[in-house]
């Protein structure tokens, strides 16, 4: 049996427990068609004697007097008449009825003689001392005839249950067990990293398989999102970091023949810039990396969002092209967000703003609680967005003004604002204008769903 696939361990199982059910049956049925035969026996035994005895009278001069309608035999049950003192008085017993059996009035039993024999007496009275025993015989039936034929039937059809059984059973098991086939061959194939988008696809379902086809499908999907985020991860880092590190390999070069300190530091400087930015840009796509997962959960709480974005716009260093910033907050608008995500989130906005924007120019902050919604802008006078470009700015690295990826930016920024928006259940809208600026709107809702009735 250890060797035995699943499938064939239920098919046997299934087959024995069939044919134990078909076992049980047949000595239900035994047992049944034995009480039944004997019942009915008696019942027949009695009917019959006590359908004689208002036939049976006393005549005149003291003889005995049957009525028309007394048989003596009747369907295999023999009638008897004796007198008080236990002679025969009329009627003629089986040659293998048992002989001298007392009388008992109205008691229904076995005896045996040469064969078995149900027995019943009636006491007739014909008055206070006179009267006659009438006493019934019947043959005990052979059931076993019955039992026998009925166990001959059996042991034919039971060759052709077990087959059917079992050919039911294996057909049973093995649609049961296709489902499983399904999953292991698409654990097989992920296993093996030929597919990580295959999925089982059952449908929807309350059985056992169908929920654990359904944890399968959200696993390989996790999965698959970990595959997808590492490469993303190990692409982006490749070639992101590929420039800054050949520029710091040539700073070092040039430092080590450098001929003053001015040229040395300058080196050192530039260095310093390049390990900057790629310690931001690890930062950031580690970030992302873990939002693309959900191994970084949002740490979700009720806040006051209104001071939150006052004092990240207050506590603002100088931004670059002299850009100042001005707010219009509604006061004491809360609601549940993570608060490093959210002000990781204005403050990418900020930034981007500040690059893109012109000398002298402007950033307008704003928030509004509208319809269980909360509303927060950032908006400016700078370059804007060509048309062409507008589905593009959400992309990776992508960067407007290639000119100015030199001044810090990283191409992440407005990338990580929408998964931040996303996270909150948001969306995040641009509105911009060519050489006239841009208005980034983010929209999510003031509380998460299901707190809405708690």
């Amino acid at each position: 049996m250890k060797r035995l696939s699943v499938k064939l361990k239920l098919t046997v199982l299934m087959t024995a427990l069939l044919l134990v059910l078909v076992a049980a049956v047949l000595a239900f049925l035994v047992t049944v068609t034995s009480t039944v035969v004997t019942d009915n026996a008696h019942e027949q035994l009695e009917t019959t004697v006590r359908a004689n005895l208002p036939e049976i009278s006393r005549a005149a001069d003291g003889s005995l007097s049957l009525g028309e309608g007394f048989v003596f035999t009747r369907g295999g049950v023999y009638t008897l008449i004796y007198n008080a003192s236990g002679a025969l008085l009329a009627g003629q017993p089986p040659l293998s009825a048992p002989e001298g059996l007392a009388f008992e009035n109205g008691a229904l039993r076995e005896a045996s003689g040469s064969d078995d024999y149900y027995v019943i007496d009636f006491w007739l009275p014909f008055g206070w001392e006179d009267g006659v025993w009438v006493r019934g015989l019947l043959q005990v039936p052979e059931s076993a005839e019955v039992v026998g034929d009925l166990i001959g039937i059996a042991l034919l059809l039971l060759p052709l249950l077990v087959v059917l059984g079992g050919v039911g059973a294996y057909l049973l098991v093995r649609s049961t067990f296709r489902p499983i086939d399904r999953i292991v061959a698409a654990a097989g194939a992920i296993g093996e990293g030929r597919d990580l988008s295959r999925r089982i696809g059952l449908p929807p379902g309350r059985d056992e398989i169908s929920r654990l086809a359904t944890a399968f499908d959200s696993m390989f999907e996790r999965l698959e999102r970990s595959f997808e985020a590492e490469k993303q991860f190990t692409s982006d880092a490749s070639h992101e970091l590929r420039t800054p590190t050949a520029v710091i390999l040539a700073q070092c070069a040039e430092a080590g023949h450098a001929e003053t300190v001015e040229q040395y530091r300058q080196a050192i400087d530039v260095i310093d810039r390049q390990a900057r930015k790629m310690s931001a840009l690890i930062s950031q796509l580690l970030q992302m990396t873990r939002l693309d997962q959900g191994t970084q959960r949002a740490a979700m709480e009720e806040a006051d969002l209104s001071d939150l974005v006052e004092v990240i716009c207050a506590e603002q260093p100088a931004l670059p092209h002299r850009v100042t910033i001005q707010t219009d907050v509604q006061p004491e608008v809360r609601a549940v967000f993570d608060v490093t995500l959210m002000s990781r989130l204005l403050q990418n906005l900020l930034n981007n703003a500040a690059r893109y924007g012109r000398d002298g120019g402007h950033i307008w902050v704003t928030l509004r609680h509208m319809d269980d919604a909360v509303l927060l802008s950032v908006r400016d006078d700078g370059i804007g967005i060509p048309a062409d470009q507008m589905d593009k700015i959400w992309q990776r690295f992508y960067q407007v003004d290639a000119a100015r990826s030199g001044s810090g930016g990283t191409g992440l920024g407005l990338t990580m604002v929408r998964q931040i928006a996303a996270l909150h259940g948001g969306d995040v809208s641009v509105e911009s204008t060519e050489g006239v600026g841009s208005c980034f709107t983010l929209r999510f809702p003031a509380v998460r769903a299901g707190e809405k009735n708690s």
